[in-house]
């Protein structure tokens, strides 16, 4: 069999080719998101998850690593043995999914790195600036293929929504208003959970917690919309429910490249909003909006024409490159678990392509990089200024 892992004569313009095997998957955390990211990643038909550090516990890592299916020799108790280990192995992992608490995100990334391992990280990227910044200068010298956790985007319709704003759909943008309202803060006895104790412990979670947590994603979907990086932002935080130490709301104006003004809205306290993930992006000839309770549907609204609603499938005006992220037909919904995949997916191909070094068209796959994880933390940063020094404009 070749060593290649792309076959020969691929086209870039159609579907996703299969590959000649299966890539090696690690696990780093094994809580509730990386039992998500697992059943998406084997949806792909790219992945088999073959070593896990799922507790630093080592009784406790070879019982949930057994629940895996992964054998006891590659059950660790630590990220730094698993990335070691793997990285003496001739069958060892090519990628791994970092699902931790967020202050783990940057020694384990950074651990892998280290051992030339592919990457896809959670959001936030890091706690710290300057931690990202030191992940995008290692990615960068190693060549290394990196992915960061922002799924939302790896829907087709966003895609799709994409497309049309580069396309000059909605002519030149002038506002982009993101949001996401989520109520699940406000069920009585939530903040004794495990899942939620260490998003309200800052030693954990960092400066944020729902700023850091959804609000980074209403970042990133905006600009990744748009075309227009996030340069400026003025911060108010609240915390409207039971007292903690980190907020549950963030109210923000935003400001884009171009100055283009928005708004940026993320709670979890919003009684009544389960998904809550919207946006809105106006220019000088329509509009476009989209919400994540209704993925597979894209509103685009032309000043003095009749709405359009386009549907999530394949032709009718579904591009090409977005028809390659679609698994079921036009009526048969789609949701978040395929959006995890598609992520998964185009990771799998970025790490075939670099492997097989082959040069890829730019459309070949756009799954968020680290730097997009850079402009996370420099968000989230930014936030917690402007808050701090009562809402005042801050530099992204």
């Amino acid at each position: 069999m070749s060593s290649c892992l792309l076959p020969e004569n691929f086209a870039t313009t159609g579907p996703y080719p299969r590959l000649n095997r299966r890539l090696r998957l690690g696990v780093v955390g094994g809580g509730r998101i990386a039992s998500t990211q697992s059943a998406a990643a084997r949806m792909t038909e790219c992945w088999d998850i073959v070593a896990g550090a799922l507790s630093s516990d080592p009784a406790k890592a070879q019982k949930r690593g057994s629940n895996w299916y992964i054998e006891p020799n590659r059950c660790y108790a630590s990220f730094e043995e698993m990335a070691r280990e793997e990285a003496k192995r001739t069958d060892g992992i090519d990628a791994v999914m970092v699902t931790t608490p967020n202050h783990l995100h940057f020694p384990a990334a950074k651990a892998f790195l280290d051992e030339g391992v592919a990457v896809l990280c959670d959001k936030p990227l890091t706690n710290e600036v300057e931690e990202a910044q030191t992940l995008v200068k290692q990615v960068n010298t190693r060549g290394a293929v990196f992915a960061v956790g922002y799924a939302m985007s790896c829907i087709p319709m966003v895609r799709q929504a994409r497309e049309l704003v580069a396309a000059g759909e909605i002519g030149e943008v002038n506002q982009i208003h993101t949001e996401f309202m989520q109520d699940w803060m406000m069920a009585e006895g939530v903040l004794d959970a495990d899942h939620v104790k260490w998003r309200l412990d800052p030693k954990q979670s960092g400066p944020t917690s729902c700023t850091g947590d959804i609000g980074t994603h209403a970042a990133h979907l905006g600009s990744f919309v748009s075309g227009l990086p996030l340069t400026h932002v003025r911060a108010d935080m609240h915390v409207l429910g039971a007292p903690k130490a980190l907020e549950d709301t963030v109210f923000i104006s935003t400001r884009h490249a171009n100055e283009i003004p928005g708004t940026l809205l993320a709670t979890r306290y919003a009684s009544g909003n389960r998904g809550g993930l919207r946006f809105r992006i106006f220019g000088s000839q329509g509009g476009l909006e989209w919400d994540l309770e209704n993925a597979d549907y894209l509103k685009l609204s032309k000043f003095g024409q009749p709405d359009q609603i386009i549907t999530r499938g394949h032709g009718h005006g579904v591009s090409p490159t977005v028809e390659r992220l679609v698994r079921a037909g036009r009526g048969f919904p789609e949701g978040i678990m395929e959006a995890w995949a598609n992520l998964y997916l185009e990771f799998a191909m970025a790490i075939a392509a670099a492997r097989d070094g082959i040069t890829v068209d730019q459309n070949w796959g756009r799954h968020p990089e680290v730097t997009d994880g850079l402009e996370g933390v420099k968000f989230i940063n930014a936030a917690v200024k402007s808050h701090q020094q009562d809402g005042s404009w801050q530099k992204v």
